[in-house]
């Protein structure tokens, strides 16, 4: 099931007429399983009588699943519930660049780069990935961890194609690549949803990110 932050007072409006639905089956299945003890009793042998003790035993596991059928219902209204509330906890997020390894959406404008590289890397470089995963530019930058702008241009100053780019971070020591990591970048979020009961924030571009994958928050620009 998929939620979005302005249907949820839907979704979870309609999680009493399930539990109701629930109920009604229940209640049927309950008078159809009276029926079968009536005939059971009426067709039995009256020289081997059914003892009473069974008829008890199987009224008690009735009722045993019955409980349990309920309690899944109210247990699943609760988790949507729930589910709602965390949706809330975010919806401020709506608005706001977030930064984490996901895709990003190039649109022209210069994407924010926060590089990681390896502590004992001499140099260091930054490699841009389509969203074929094909490498597509390769640019050298300094070993540190202070933000970098990616222009979303060639060498030639040809403007690259708006579509979603990742980036990572090749660490050398020695003219050896020591490490390669991917890189964080800042996207904006465009939407909050719960999927199969977790919160998942949309970015621009379409690209989808659990909010445990976001590291930063920041005003978008």
């Amino acid at each position: 099931m998929t939620l979005t932050a302005t249907s949820l007072t839907t979704a979870t409006a309609q999680t009493t007429p399930d539990i109701g639905k629930s109920k009604s089956v229940v209640s049927s299945d309950f008078e159809t399983f009276l029926k079968m003890l009536t005939t059971q009793a009426r067709y039995q042998d009256p020289l081997e009588p059914i003892d009473s003790s069974q008829y008890s035993a199987q009224l008690a596991q009735f009722s045993m699943v019955e409980q349990q059928v309920l309690s899944n219902d109210l247990l699943k209204a609760l988790s949507t519930q729930l589910g709602g509330g965390r949706i809330g906890q975010v919806a401020g997020w709506i608005g706001m660049e977030a930064r984490s390894t996901a895709p990003v959406q190039f649109a022209g404008t210069p994407i924010t780069i926060a590089p990681v590289p390896a502590p004992s890397a001499n140099k260091a470089e930054l490699v841009v990935y389509d969203d074929q995963g094909k490498e597509v530019q390769r640019n050298a930058i300094s070993v540190s961890e202070e933000p970098i702008q990616w222009a979303g241009v060639s060498q030639d100053g040809t403007p690259f194609a708006n579509k979603t780019y990742s980036f990572a971070i090749d660490s050398y020591r020695g003219g050896e690549i020591i490490a390669t990591t991917p890189a964080e970048s800042y996207s904006r979020i465009i939407e909050a949803r719960i999927e199969a009961g977790a919160t998942t924030l949309i970015l621009a571009g379409g690209t989808k990110v659990p909010t445990t994958g976001i590291t930063a928050l920041r005003e978008a620009n």
